[in-house]
């Protein structure tokens, strides 16, 4: 691909973002106490401060925890996997059955796909760069992937928490639960990898193509320049050089 098209640098720009985006995600609570997969808004609000849980990838936070006026926030210990349902039953005593909380526990495992896809997807930008038809093949290839496991986590996403979400809004208990940004970022990066990859690939054939018909054209050119001296009635023409300077 020795001139790369502006449409291959709109699907490398697409793969870059995406893999920001998933690091949003990844990052979330408690890493970062304020970026939320979900949110959920506590009753026992004042003038002054509203208590908050938030879920992320590798836990939870709970912010402004009482009393009130102190600045307390305090986010758990990161793991791979925890207990979402178990976690608003003590602190709301939201009733959940045996098999929405073993559900809803179940999948947090699953969000350690976050972090894998957004490695996968930053590989995948990192092979686009390379503006051959190989490594833009290799980059598309990488994309999909990407793209598989982020569809898989943003299921497992709105699997888990809608569970949380659903049954924290029809409690009664005033709480209101709702998908944050690291919800939406998985989201969007899954549309951006999804057309990403495919521009890539477009344009990596188009590259190949270009280069065959390139090639097309230089062998069609050598046979015209061959066959020059051939006339209609199947004769030659022998052309003759010019001695330069009597020695050739």
């Amino acid at each position: 691909m020795k001139r790369t098209s502006p449409l291959h640098w709109v699907g490398v720009i697409f793969l870059l973002i995406a893999s920001i985006l998933l690091l949003v995600t990844t990052i979330s609570a408690p890493v970062i106490k304020d970026i939320a997969i979900l949110k959920v808004m506590l009753t026992n609000y004042t003038d002054i401060r509203n208590s908050s849980v938030i879920f992320g990838t590798f836990g939870h936070c709970i912010l402004d925890v009482p009393p009130i006026t102190t600045d307390q926030d305090y986010c758990y210990p990161r793991t791979v996997g925890y207990a979402p349902a178990k976690i608003m039953a003590e602190i709301e005593g939201t009733g959940f059955s045996q098999s929405a909380s073993a559900s809803a526990d179940g999948l947090t495992y699953v969000m350690i796909l976050h972090p894998i896809a957004c490695g996968i997807a930053f590989i995948a930008f990192l092979l686009s760069m390379g503006a051959g038809v190989v490594g833009s093949l290799l980059g598309a290839v990488v994309a999909a992937l990407a793209f598989i496991l982020t569809l898989i986590v943003m299921a497992t996403d709105f699997a888990c928490f809608g569970i949380i979400k659903d049954h924290v809004n029809s409690d009664g208990t005033g709480s209101h639960a709702y998908y944050s940004v690291g919800m939406w970022t998985v989201l969007a990066a899954m549309i951006l990898l999804f057309f990403g990859m495919f521009i890539v690939l477009f344009t990596c054939f188009s590259a190949r193509k270009e280069k065959r018909r390139g090639a097309t054209y230089k062998n069609g050119g050598d046979a015209y320049v061959a066959n020059d001296g051939v006339h209609n009635n199947g004769t030659t023409t022998r052309r003759t050089r010019r001695k330069r300077f009597g020695l050739f």
